[in-house]
Formats: C-alpha cells, sequence, structure tokens
C-alpha cells in the first residue's frame, strides 16, 4: 500500500463502497473502480457496489438509545405550525414559505428528483400521483414546456421498486429524464447541471453557490411534491393540496420543554455575538502557561490579513465541486479555483503568506479535503474564524493547515471595514441586498443597491499568532493600535501531525520507525 502499510489491522473498522461518480465511464475511472474492488477482497474488507445493500442494513442494526441515557439538550417543534417550506439559491438555511414564493412566479429551466435524500420509491410514488391527478381523459400531464425534469433514484432497488409499482414509467411518460441511481446534479456531476443564469429546483440537499452547476445559475430546493408540481407548472408552486395553517404567523420551534415563554433557542443571528462573548469573557487569567513547542515547529506564525466577509462559508464555495473527482488536478490548479464559487477574484487579491480570515461556520458543508489542501495550494499557512465546521476543522490538521478561532477579530473586522466603505484596489463588492443569505453571498444582485459589500479585501492590518504562549496580536493597519487574545493551546499531537506536513505523512513516518 501507499503508505507503506502491509494489511488493515482491524478489518470491521472500516468499509469500501463505489459512489459519487459512477456515471462516470472513462477508462481512468472504470480503472480506479476496479482496483477499490480488488484491494476490499484481498484486504477481506466489506465492500458494497453503488447503491447497494447499505439502506438494508442500516435497517437491520438501527441506531438507539441506551436505557437510562441522558441528552445535552432538548429541542421542540410544534408540527401544527408547520407549511412547506422553500430554501432560497445559495443556503439551505434561508428558507421561505411556498405561498410567498408561488405568487412571485419565478420560472424555472430544470427540476430535479435526484440523490440519496428524496428519491426513495416512496418519493417516486408521490411524484407520479401529481402527474397521475393532473391527468385529463385518461391523457397523462406533461412536463411544462421549456424545463427539463431529471430523475435518478436514490438506489437500484428503489428504482426497481419504483418500476414495479409503475410509477418510474408514468414519471418518464410525463417527461422526465432518466439518470442513474447515484450522485448527479446534487453535487455538479454528470448531465442535467445549471447554466449560466437559469433556475433550477430540487428534492436533493445541498443549493450551495456553484454546487449544481455554474455559479450564477440559482438552485432552490424543495420536497419531491413540490419539486414535480413545479416541473408542471414551470413555475415554482405547490400541488395544491397543502394550506398555511390559519392564524400561524411563524413556525413555533425551540430548546426545552416547548412552552414558548421559556424559549431558550439561539438563533444563527445571535450565535456569533454569543460565541464572542464566551471567548472574551475567558480571557487569559493568572499565570500564563507556556507550550511546548517541537523541534523545527515555527513559534510564530503571521501574515497581512485577507478578509472575506461572509459566515458559512462552504466546502463549494472554497473548492468547486466539479473538480471534487478530478484526481489528476495540479496543485497549481487548486490554488486558480481555490473560493472562486465564494468570489471569482479572490485569486487575484490573496497572496503567498496572507493570513485569511473569514466569518462564523466556516468549511461547513461536505466532507472534502480539498477545501482545506487547495488553500494550502494557494500559499496560505494559516486561516482564522470565528468558528470552523468540525469535519473541516479535522481536515485542517489533517491536510497541515494551521487554522485558529479569534471570534473578536471577526467582530473588529466587521466595524473597521463593513461601516467606512474604504475598498482597496482590486477589491470586488457584492449587492448589500445579499446579507439576507447566510451562506455564500448570492451571484447576482436583484436591484440596483444603494451600497455594496466587499467580498475579499486586503486589510494592511498584521496577524500574529504566538504558539508558545497560545496568544495571538493584532495590529490594526500601520500606525494603528495592537491587541492580544488568548487562544486555546496547539496541543503536541497536533504539532507532530502538522510538522510532518499532514495525516498521511505522519502515519508513513510512523510506519517506517516500527518497521
Amino acid at each position: 500500500m501507499s503508505i507503506g502499510a502491509s494489511k488493515i489491522h482491524d478489518l470491521k473498522q472500516i468499509f469500501m463502497t463505489l459512489d459519487h461518480d459512477v456515471q462516470n465511464k472513462s477508462e481512468t475511472n472504470l480503472k480506479k473502480y476496479q482496483q477499490i474492488e480488488e484491494f476490499a477482497k484481498k484486504q477481506g474488507v466489506d465492500f458494497y457496489l453503488a447503491g447497494r445493500e447499505r439502506i438494508d442494513d442500516l435497517i437491520e442494526n438501527q441506531l438507539s438509545a441506551d436505557k437510562g441515557a441522558t441528552y445535552a439538550k432538548s429541542l421542540y417543534l410544534k408540527l401544527s405550525t408547520l407549511s412547506p417550506c422553500v430554501s432560497r439559491p445559495n443556503s439551505v438555511k434561508v428558507a421561505t414559505p411556498l405561498h410567498d414564493l408561488e405568487s412571485q412566479n419565478i420560472k424555472l429551466n430544470k427540476a430535479y428528483l435526484v440523490s440519496c435524500t428524496n428519491s426513495r420509491a416512496s418519493d417516486l410514488a408521490a411524484a407520479a400521483k401529481i402527474f397521475k391527478k393532473a391527468s385529463k381523459d385518461g391523457v397523462l400531464a406533461k412536463i411544462a414546456p421549456g424545463v427539463e425534469f431529471h430523475i435518478a433514484a436514490a438506489s437500484i432497488p428503489e428504482q426497481e421498486a419504483a418500476e414495479d409499482a409503475s410509477d418510474w414509467q408514468a414519471l418518464l411518460d410525463a417527461g422526465a429524464i432518466p439518470l442513474p441511481a447515484g450522485c448527479w446534479p446534487c453535487i455538479g456531476l454528470g448531465t442535467g447541471l445549471l447554466e449560466p443564469g437559469e433556475v433550477g429546483i430540487s428534492a436533493s440537499n445541498r443549493n450551495l453557490k456553484g454546487r449544481m452547476g455554474f455559479p450564477d445559475a440559482k438552485a432552490y430546493l424543495a420536497s419531491p411534491e413540490v419539486v414535480v408540481a413545479s416541473a408542471l407548472s414551470g413555475k415554482i408552486s405547490g400541488p395544491g393540496w397543502y394550506e398555511k395553517p390559519v392564524g400561524v404567523e411563524k413556525v413555533v420551534l425551540g430548546e426545552g420543554n416547548g412552552i414558548v415563554d421559556e424559549d431558550r433557542a439561539m438563533s444563527v443571528v445571535d450565535a456569533p455575538d454569543k460565541l464572542i462573548e464566551s471567548t472574551t469573557s475567558t480571557e487569559e487569567a493568572g499565570d500564563e502557561q507556556l507550550t511546548n513547542v517541537l523541534p523545527g515547529f515555527p513559534e510564530k506564525v503571521e501574515g497581512e490579513i485577507v478578509f472575506c466577509d461572509a459566515n458559512n462559508i462552504n466546502t463549494d464555495g472554497i473548492y468547486p465541486g466539479k473538480y471534487t473527482y478530478q484526481d489528476g488536478v495540479s496543485v497549481e490548479k487548486m490554488a486558480e479555483v481555490c473560493m472562486e464559487n465564494y468570489d471569482k477574484y479572490f485569486g487575484s487579491i490573496a497572496r503567498e503568506g496572507d493570513t485569511l480570515v473569514l466569518g462564523f461556520n466556516f468549511g461547513c458543508g461536505s466532507s472534502r479535503e480539498q477545501a482545506a489542501t487547495a488553500i494550502l495550494a494557494k500559499k496560505i499557512p494559516l486561516i482564522v474564524s470565528g468558528s470552523f465546521g468540525n469535519i473541516f476543522s479535522r481536515n485542517s490538521i489533517n491536510s497541515a493547515l494551521m487554522a485558529v478561532e479569534v471570534p473578536r477579530l471577526v467582530q473588529r473586522l466587521r466595524e473597521a471595514f463593513y461601516s467606512t466603505g474604504v475598498e482597496n484596489k482590486g477589491d470586488v463588492k457584492e449587492s448589500q441586498l445579499n446579507k439576507d443569505s447566510l451562506d455564500s453571498p448570492p451571484p447576482a444582485a436583484q436591484a440596483s443597491p444603494a451600497e455594496e459589500k466587499v467580498l475579499t479585501r486586503r486589510t494592511g492590518w498584521k496577524f500574529v499568532w504566538d504558539v508558545r504562549r497560545s496568544k495571538v496580536f493584532v495590529t490594526e493597519g500601520e500606525g494603528g493600535p495592537t491587541w492580544s487574545q488568548k487562544v486555546g493551546e496547539l496541543l503536541r499531537n497536533v504539532q507532530e501531525i502538522i510538522a510532518r506536513g499532514g495525516l498521511e505523512k505522519w502515519v508513513k513516518a510512523e510506519i517506517g520507525e516500527g518497521a
């Protein structure tokens, strides 16, 4: 094996499968899949073909809580206050009641009933029911002119079940375009992707900027029934049998026992402020404890701050999905496309050795490790955020990308630059109307804005991370004030992985030393 190991120690610890790129029939991809299958058989580990067997296994071995288990938090949701909602482009979190969007007559180019999320046999049956109910005099209703409706079952058995029930054929008769079971438009692979300026609606689980096609396309997310009804009418619409609850102005949900007066739920808007309060309230106290720094590991890391002012910049914004399964992408190409779905001008603004500072929950979205390695390819050794997505945080360590959370710095940068309107040459502006989205900013303005927002900004500020003292220092521009803040200790095991150049190189070294 490439890392120097001779066998897998615990055969039950991993299983191998084929998924996402199964539509790719190129010789290179088929050879890679063959090698994965042969490796699994040789090592004796579990192997599953794409779209096979895993669901049955999960049903047979369901997770359940132990008797007497305690919970860190209880949440409540009053179901009687729910009505169908649609997630607007570029953010799963920004949901709008369906009845509000229906009145806007949003025309569609494409509709998708695809992916493992909402394309099971039951979903396909619900979709077929929409067409059957809309049929007149025995003539099956058809997809609206100018709309492409793509379908792909969650798995081969799910498609077979839909075929046995005649639901699959009903969708084909209505004009649906079939795709093989697996991941396609949902992750930006294969045919049927959104072209520049197009609008689509999908029953999949993510609509991040550029994920389902071009960055300036718009992808809405909805239930299978809403997707099919929209494909039938040619605009975003429902099937007609869901009504908004009378007298209900908002969904009732929160944390605790369900008594609205005691609702303690924290909104995504309030969360950053709470995080800043918690970190500043735990400022250093008592004697300073020094961290042991490994020989050869830098005691200080510093750079000029480049600021990307957005929360929830996701992995699709950092590294476009269309490159995820291209194994031969060069380091230079990774650097070129880094952050391009967030800001296509990022590459010309950020420089080697910069310290990249971002908003809160940076790196949310998928698990792709290229989100970390692309930043390293850009020769940016250190990133700072108000908070990081958990998977990205782990991937950054495994890839040897240094990262530290400093919520106060994000707050100060927003105070200093957001209100002043100061711009630097080469900065790129985005409509202020885009502030409604908590994910990567939408790709285009909806009106002529009075105020513009800079996506990527060279600040002239300096950032220094003193690893030994577990403290960061920020100088706010030439001649500006300098302030410091205590941060978490960079532990020895993390230093070891980063110093070796990442987890894979660390494992190789450990195997080599133990041989």
